[in-house]
């Protein structure tokens, strides 16, 4: 077990941040087990670490949904290209991404090789979003104001062409949750809205202890077929921002090519009034990106799957069955009076090997007990996130395993914070921005911005920086443009980007 362990590490080495970061990314998510390269190019196989983090996602943000009235259902994931012509910016936004179904059937050639056969009469495209598929349904179950406002959700996975693809952050093929709304009024969907984005803010910060900006986008950035969106930024260890979750108003963008209407409460026809919102697993790429270290991951507790590994020691054969059997009654213990799953590592060989694997793995905390533990009716507490360790008596323990978890999810969230802060700069000048964001230290700008989207398109073509979003809370004080110093109220989030 000891050599099979020690190989692990061999194949586990992980690549400082300091000297490569990208490489950094990829080695966290191989030393945590999180993913692997499928045969499908830009698609990537999820292993049972990273499915199970998806599953808390899932649970946690299915209930907050659930909070607000939604209800879950599912559509079909081939959409007939006709529906994405309906809504012009909408084809025109998704058009280079579309994987394209043409053919219902192989067969086989004189050369015994197989050919596509069955040409459809109509190509089927591989949903990149479900809005067109959702409201064509729309249009069939909505009749009056009595059936509004109709919340749905769907868990799904999505297809979209992309060229360059990384890990969770971006692949071919992804996991997400899509919300569809419908609504007898503007204002209700303008609510809605807000609604949502608050939703995700709220569950990065709370349970993923990721920071985040509520904003809006600009214009260029919004969502195909958007009147508006918006969206919760996060700042990664690289100083980069990552959208991790967007609410759009739709308008009636959506509602009038599919005719999606509603008789109102004085007998006239009206269309409805639409949002869509939705996050991935792009979240578990933040979670990467925000804590994690040299080491290997660190996940926040009330996100990890696994919250306290118990690693039994002993020196002796005779030993084994004692430890392991006081192990496991304290972790059952733990399990029921502090309520976090709670793992046992009862695997034959030497802590040492263990204690690196569950460390790259980042549960939260690792608890070692041998037979001097038990004469000592104590036990070696050790939190991931700063390494320390303490000596906790079995009678206190319950109590300190809580408090430890709280401190944990309080200290990742306050860290990344502080980091964000030291990261973000508050510039009037277009020429310290460029040298700001040309530095390998760069991270965010609070800038002024005129709103004309020739002073947006100068900076993304001169520092590769874009207007990540313009935060909902500030003040609209009088500022200058930092482009062209024009007179504005509004200050922008620049940055680079994933």
């Amino acid at each position: 077990m000891d050599k099979k362990i020690q190989e692990q590490e061999n194949d586990y080495a992980i690549t400082p941040r300091a000297v490569d970061y990208s490489q950094w990314y990829l080695d966290i998510i191989a030393a945590g087990e999180l993913a692997d390269n499928s045969p499908v190019r830009g698609c990537m196989v999820i292993r049972p670490n990273g499915y199970a983090i998806w599953e808390n996602i899932q649970k946690i943000m299915d209930g907050m949904f659930k909070a607000k009235g939604v209800k879950n259902a599912y559509f079909p994931m081939l959409i007939p290209k006709s529906f994405f012509e309906k809504e012009a910016e909408h084809v025109e936004g998704f058009a280079k991404e579309c994987a394209v179904v043409t053919h219902h059937r192989l067969a086989m050639d004189d050369n015994k090789k197989l050919k596509a056969d069955g040409l459809l009469e109509e190509p089927l495209i591989i949903r990149p979003t479900s809005e067109t598929i959702i409201y064509s349904m729309y249009a069939k179950w909505v009749h009056s104001f009595r059936d509004l406002p109709l919340l749905l959700n769907q868990w799904a996975n999505v297809v979209r062409w992309e060229m360059r693809t990384r890990p969770f952050l971006r692949t071919t093929e992804f996991l997400w949750q899509e919300g569809h709304t419908a609504h007898a009024t503007k204002e209700e969907a303008d609510e809605m809205t807000l609604q949502m984005i608050e939703v995700y803010r709220e569950f990065f910060e709370k349970y993923l202890a990721i920071p985040v900006i509520k904003g809006a986008k600009s214009a260029s950035e919004k969502f195909a077929g958007a009147v508006y969106t918006t969206c919760v930024e996060a700042m990664m260890q690289d100083g980069k921002a990552l959208q991790v979750g967007t609410s759009h108003m739709l308008g009636q963008n959506f509602a009038k090519p599919f005719d999606v209407k509603f008789t109102d409460k004085n007998g006239e026809q009206q269309y409805v009034w639409q949002t869509s919102w939705g996050i991935s697993t792009r979240a578990i790429g933040a979670l990467i990106m925000v804590h994690s270290d040299d080491k290997g991951l660190i996940l926040p507790p009330k996100i990890a799957p696994v919250g306290v590994v118990v690693v039994p020691i002993w020196n002796k054969e005779s030993e084994m069955a004692g430890v392991v059997e006081q192990a496991k009654e304290l972790a059952a213990r733990i399990s029921s009076e502090v309520g976090c799953v709670v793992h046992v590592d009862e695997r034959d060989g030497r802590p040492g090997p263990k204690f690196y694997e569950w460390e790259r793995k980042g549960i939260p905390l690792r608890i070692e007990i041998g037979p001097r533990e038990i004469a000592d009716k104590a036990v070696v507490v050790v939190r991931r996130d700063l390494g320390d360790k303490a000596i906790v008596p079995l009678a206190d323990l319950s109590v300190k395993i809580k408090e430890l978890l709280e401190n944990i999810q309080t200290n990742l969230y306050e860290r990344a914070i502080q980091y964000r802060e030291k990261m973000t700069k508050a510039l009037d000048s277009y020429d310290e921005m460029k040298a700001f964001l040309a530095g390998n230290d760069s991270g965010f700008v609070t800038a002024g911005w005129c709103g004309s989207a020739e002073c947006e398109a100068k900076v993304k073509t001169e520092t590769t920086a874009t207007i990540r979003c313009l935060p909902l809370q500030q003040d609209h004080q009088k500022t200058k443009c930092i482009v062209c110093g024009q007179a504005t109220i509004d200050t922008v989030i620049f940055a680079k980007a994933y």
